[in-house]
């Protein structure tokens, strides 16, 4: 699929990642992993302007792609969830929405057919913390 969508940039700066804050780090792993099928590649400890953050990073799902990190700060009581959507491709997305519930995440938008789109679907899905994730199925 990212071969398909164009690219470019005006600048020399390249997008990298994407970090989503949690609250709860270890049921974010089990769902990113068991729901998109993403594959960690390192965690790391550290400190993000004073103060303490684990992160879990994940490798790229193809080559030279961003990455996907999950943060949890250690003073954060509990991470908005509504300031961002991630969007994910899949080759069936009701395989998908059915492995996001089986993972503990919600449906928030059953898969549908996007009018004049090709024949692409999307569908909404909640990870267990209520992060909206848009899966999205090219026609065809």
């Amino acid at each position: 699929m990212a071969s398909q969508i164009p690219h470019g940039k005006t600048l020399d700066t390249d997008f990298m990642f994407t970090k989503l804050v949690v609250k709860d780090l270890a049921r974010a792993v089990d769902f990113y992993s068991a729901v998109i099928g993403l594959v960690e590649m390192n965690r790391v400890e550290a400190e993000i302007a004073g103060r303490k953050v684990s992160e879990v990073v994940f490798m790229p799902t193809y080559p030279g792609g961003p990455m996907f990190i999950l943060a949890q700060f250690h003073d954060m009581e509990k991470p908005s969830n509504d300031e961002l959507i991630l969007g994910f491709a899949t080759k069936d997305i009701d395989a998908a929405v059915e492995r996001a519930v089986k993972a503990g995440g919600g449906v928030a938008e059953p898969a549908h057919e996007i009018p004049g789109a090709g024949g692409m679907k999307v569908a909404f899905v909640t990870d267990p913390e209520g992060h909206l994730v848009q899966l999205s199925q090219t026609g065809g």
